[in-house]
């Protein structure tokens, strides 16, 4: 239930609502700084029409819109093109005011509605090219049937905007403070494509990571790293794949042969190595040296012309990194943030192992949480499939997007969760007047000029400089334009001249076919089809799960994946040395990993798959041969499903519809169940603080809302990382406004010489480190048993004596996390609990984050008091470092039903609406938040049977 809220029920939603506009009626009309009247219709104006009859240019026949209680539509229709036109209609219907934000997002013209403060945002934006990219695609990629799809789709948009303007689109169009000419100009098929680089560049991998290790070297020593990222516990969590390998060009699964029922596959050559050293370790030079640890503290190393000295050039990118780091925080994290927890769930279990005799499959994406929610429900209809009419399709869309991103067809079902391949790297390059330093050349700059325009001010124009690497995104910070300027290198090295810049080379900046492998997956009939659809499917990379209304499951991991030259995009690399190019760019002679050679599965021996952002397969000798990445998510939620699914089966148990809904809300902690045990030993002596350490005896270890056992574990939990790691991070990886005196030698890892210093965290609170997500389940893993381990020192204080021990450091952070509860939830133990700590609140992602503070209020829901936490299944993802706030969420949970598709179940965290006080805006997220799931109806019957609302669009004229 939500804190100060409640959704009101079905009979009583429209008079509620009545009351609610009534009441911002009259708040309006007090003034509050926005000087117009506004009338019960100006607030409803822009609610959309859902019955009745609308003509609709360029429909060749009728489409029926019929929306159920909850305004989730199904569409009617009888060929193709006008299904689309339907579909981007009424997405502007519901959500246009989303649409409109995201593809100014997508395009850097943010500046365009709310003004200067996001030229910084747009310049940045603009160096990526994410517009350029998408036309690109669109001109020269996408197939003919797509780019009509697209255009009818974007007819619909704009249909719906014809003559509208302000009030009539949204109250956040109303409100916003634009020049008075401003009006919504045509929507474009770019501006559906460009999307989906938004998606990848929030599921971009180990980025971060990258930048988080090379701003540790300034202050942490290659073992002390190491120990921050060990290698995936594969003894212990399971891959995703097991057992399978490449044989002959092709991918062959555990207990398959030769190509099995894998159809087609791209070809190529070229491939990263991998040795027995561990996870991520590679065999050439700039190699890790085992597990989880680098030959030096700086970038890649070689013996060659151009590379850098290990010491020195994360010395020199140090001051660069920190800002593109706070760069990164400032573009808007529309899916969520990058973090070493976040994440998703899906798995299926196979017909065998199921009351119905058929596959189950469920998905629960962690995405931002966000007001509207990112996904949209629909059901996209051919009154009959035909060669005109080929999608019967229901799931959850994007807005801005024609398709069916994620659901299930008449014949197959499938998910998604982010593979995490390393899909980004960070070069460091030589600047000249005149271009940049490339094996020893001097080449020049591809250019562009770009212009922002800026509501209220002047525009701002920008020159974006690439190199063979990719797009120069150091340019984009005042800080970044010396960057290298004091780093040491050796004698090998290019002269700094001015310092370095730093180039992001990433594969979504590579145009792509997504959007075809969109519409390929709504039409897929089979597993073969799957793949194939699959294979298009390039940025951002997914986990791809599958099942049929025959009882196949299935799975495929897509995705544009490098194969790098030398380096293993751990750390930044030398750009002006091609050895560390990726294959198939200048300097390199191949492609990226062959699809034929992904790993993929189908109806394995045991009977479900998972997949949960854990490893996809085991590399090394003998096993996968490619390195997709060193940064897994760890693995705690996958085996957690894994166990959940085999307690069940075991001895011939079956699992129902609800047994999977019951699978998506577990609220186990494994960092629970491995530090309570000792907690509860650890002898305190003062009096409240025993009381709080006694909330521990007999606790299961799960994290319910009205746990007090749950709010006390996770305050200590947050003291330890704290004490143990967070104190002893680069100021540049903590949290703004973080502040402690520290030791600091003149240079190298801290010593006993070192002066005291005050220093401040500078790190955003959804990237700061340690964020608590499963690693740190790892590293406090391997740490636990040496109690007398250099981490869990910590220096003495006015209040606390210096920690030497691991039982010391303990005490102490159940001593600070008895006095922070005691602050935040009163001095009353019995009234704590989890979830008046752990609150979800839903805000509009523009007005509702930064706009007044009175729009903030129309705009904005909640809170809701939450259970689940970093890594349990039920994963309302908070950061340690941060605080305990709701951080990301299950952005919506489905159950496909493959035995009986109308039995199939589905929930999206707030509403169909994105209009403020329509009743259907946050109807469903009690219900999400309880864990329960609505009826999904499929078949004509089962809609129509559930159909409260019908819209008839006529062709105009008819």
């Amino acid at each position: 239930m939500p804190a100060n809220e409640s959704a009101p029920s079905v009979k009583k939603k429209g008079r509620r609502a009545r009351l609610i506009v009534l009441t911002l009626v009259l708040a309006l009309v007090a003034g509050l700084g926005y000087g117009a009247y506004w009338s019960v219709d100006s607030v409803r104006a822009s609610f959309p029409q859902t019955t009745g009859s609308l003509a609709l240019p360029g429909l060749t026949g009728t489409v029926e819109v019929k929306r159920d209680r909850h305004g989730i539509p199904q569409l009617y229709a009888d060929n193709d093109q006008d299904l689309f036109r339907a579909q981007g209609f009424v997405h502007a219907q519901d959500r246009f005011w989303e649409m409109d934000v995201r593809r100014h997002m997508t395009s850097g013209r943010l500046s365009e509605m709310f003004g200067s403060g996001q030229v910084e945002t747009d310049a940045f934006l603009r160096t990526l090219g994410w517009r350029q990219v998408a036309q690109t695609e669109y001109d020269t990629k996408l197939s003919a049937d797509t780019k009509k799809n697209l255009q009818a789709y974007a007819d619909g948009v704009n249909a719906y905007l014809k003559d509208k303007s302000g009030k009539d689109l949204s109250v956040e169009h109303a409100s916003l403070k634009i020049s008075d000419d401003y009006a919504p100009e045509p929507w474009s098929p770019v501006d559906s494509v460009a999307w989906l680089k938004a998606m990848a560049w929030d599921l971009r991998g180990n980025m971060q990571d990258e930048i988080d290790r090379a701003l540790m070297s300034g202050k942490l020593t290659p073992e002390q790293i190491a120990q921050l990222y060990p290698a995936y516990p594969y003894d212990r969590n399971k891959p995703i794949v097991e057992g399978g390998k490449v044989d002959s060009g092709q991918y062959v699964p555990q207990g398959q042969s030769g190509s099995g029922t894998t159809g087609r596959g791209t070809t190529g050559t070229g491939r990263n190595s991998v040795s027995t050293g561990g996870t991520g370790s590679t065999t050439g030079t700039g190699s890790t040296t085992g597990t989880g640890s680098t030959t030096g503290t700086g970038i890649s190393t070689d013996t060659g012309t151009g590379a850098t000295s290990p010491a020195g050039a994360t010395e020199g990118l140090r001051s660069s990194l920190t800002a593109l780091s706070g760069t990164l925080d400032a573009v808007p994290a529309l899916l969520g943030p990058n973090g070493s927890g976040i994440g998703s769930n899906s798995w299926v279990v196979a017909g065998k192992h199921t009351t119905t005799g058929k596959p189950l499959l469920a998905n629960d994406p962690h995405l931002a949480p966000q007001l509207p929610s990112i996904w949209y429900q629909m059901g996209l209809h051919c009154r009959k499939v035909s060669r005109d009419c080929k999608y019967q399709v229901a799931g959850y869309t994007f807005s801005g997007m024609p398709g069916v991103i994620i659901g299930h067809n008449q014949d197959i079902a499938w998910g998604m969760t982010n593979l995490g391949a390393d899909v980004t790297d960070l070069y460091l390059e030589q600047v000249r007047p005149d271009g940049y330093v490339y094996d020893g050349k001097v080449l020049p700059f591809k250019t562009r000029e770009e212009v922002i325009k800026v509501a209220g001010g002047a525009e701002k124009r920008i020159t974006v400089r690439s190199t063979n690497n990719g797009p120069l995104v150091s340019d984009r910070s005042d800080q970044l334009e010396t960057v290298g300027v004091r780093a040491p290198v050796d004698s090998s090295a290019p002269d700094r001249g001015n310092g370095y810049a730093v180039a992001l080379r990433w594969t979504a900046l590579d145009p792509g076919k997504s959007m075809d492998a969109v519409f390929a997956l709504d039409r897929a009939k089979n597993f073969q089809d799957f793949r194939a659809a699959a294979r298009d499917f390039e940025v951002p990379s997914q986990n791809l799960i599958y099942a049929d209304t025959k009882g196949h499951i299935g799975y495929q991991a897509p995705g544009r994946i490098p194969v790098r030259g030398q380096g293993d995009g751990r750390m930044p690399a030398p750009g002006w040395d091609s050895k560390y190019a990726w294959k198939g760019t200048p300097g390199g002679t191949a492609g990226w990993i062959p699809q034929s050679e992904m790993p993929w599965d189908y109806d394995p021996q045991r009977g479900y798959i998972v997949t949960a952002n854990q490893a996809v397969v085991e590399n090394g000798k003998g096993k996968y041969p490619y390195a997709l990445t060193t940064d897994w998510g760890y693995g705690a939620r996958s085996q957690r499903i894994n166990d959940l699914i085999e307690a069940k089966v075991k001895d011939g148990g079956k699992i129902s519809t609800d047994d999977m809904r019951t699978m998506q809300m577990d609220n186990s902690s494994e960092i629970a169940a491995l530090l309570t045990p000792i907690l509860s030993k650890i002898h305190v002596s003062d009096p409240d603080v025993r009381k709080a350490q006694q909330l521990l005896d007999g606790w299961n270890y799960t994290q319910e809302p009205d746990s007090a056992a749950a709010a006390y574990f996770n305050a200590v939990w947050r003291n330890v990382l704290r004490l143990a790691f967070g104190d002893k991070m680069p100021k540049e990886l903590r949290i703004e406004g973080s502040c402690l005196n520290v030791r600091e030698a003149a240079s190298g890892p801290v010593d006993d010489l070192a002066e005291t210093v005050r220093e401040c965290g500078m790190r955003d609170e959804d990237s700061a480190q340690p964020d608590g997500g499963d690693r740190w389940f790892e590293v406090v893993r391997a740490l636990v048993k040496d109690e007398k381990s250099g981490w869990w020192k910590a220096p003495a204080t006015r209040t606390a004596k210096a920690a030497t021990t691991r039982d010391e450091l303990f005490a102490r952070a159940m001593r600070d996390a008895q006095w922070e509860l005691t602050a935040k939830l009163g001095k009353d133990q019995s009234t704590w609990s989890w979830g008046r700590l752990h609150q979800l609140m839903l805000r509009n992602q523009t007005i509702g984050t930064e706009g007044p503070g009175f729009l903030q209020f129309v705009l904005n829901r909640g809170p809701w008091n939450l259970g689940g936490g970093e890594a349990a299944v039920n994963a309302s993802g908070w950061n340690a470092a941060g605080g305990y706030d709701v951080t990301w969420v299950p952005s919506m949970r489905m159950v496909v039903n493959l035995n009986d598709l109308d039995k199939s179940r589905w929930i999206n965290l707030t509403g169909a609406s994105g209009h403020a006080y329509h009743p259907n805006y946050t109807d469903q997220t009690d219900l999400w938040a309880k864990g329960e799931l609505l009826d999904w109806p499929f078949g004509p019957d089962a809609v129509n049977q559930a159909t409260e609302e019908t819209l008839t669009l006529k062709p105009e004229g008819s």
